[in-house]
């Protein structure tokens, strides 16, 4: 059962970006965006991690789907500081979504499911979300 900021019945589409303003707690060990249908399946699962799960200074991208999880992806650097603002953009393409971070680097992480609309946000973890759009 998922935790945290939840967001339903919204419309994130192929096309649109969605901007993230957060705060990492000061003691935070990691924290997690889901996007997808539902709290059952989710095609993005975003975690970046301080220290968490045998992972340091580590963001891993997944899905869930089924009751599973799907494979690991790792993105390169760790942008992110204890206790500081950090602002994400996630861009949806119908083949991906392109993660740009603080500092300009970007994971790139295939849409899974392949829909076009998701209708589900889950802000999960040591964080405190400050704002975000959807444009």
């Amino acid at each position: 059962m998922m935790s945290g900021l939840i967001i339903k019945n919204m419309s994130f589409k192929v096309g649109q970006t969605l901007t993230i303003t957060g705060v990492t707690k000061p003691d935070a060990t990691n924290f997690a965006v889901n996007i997808g249908p539902d709290e059952q399946n989710i095609t993005m699962h975003i975690n970046p991690r301080f220290n968490a799960h045998g992972d340091e200074n580590t963001i891993v991208c997944n899905s869930y789907q089924g009751g599973n999880w799907c494979e690991e992806q790792r993105g390169e650097g760790f942008p992110f500081q204890l206790g500081e603002e950090f602002q994400m953009t996630i861009h949806f393409t119908p083949a991906e979504f392109v993660v740009t971070l603080s500092d300009g680097s970007t994971i790139n992480f295939p849409n899974r499911m392949g829909a076009e609309k998701y209708s589900f946000i889950n802000f999960d973890g040591e964080v405190r979300v400050k704002s975000f759009e959807i444009k």
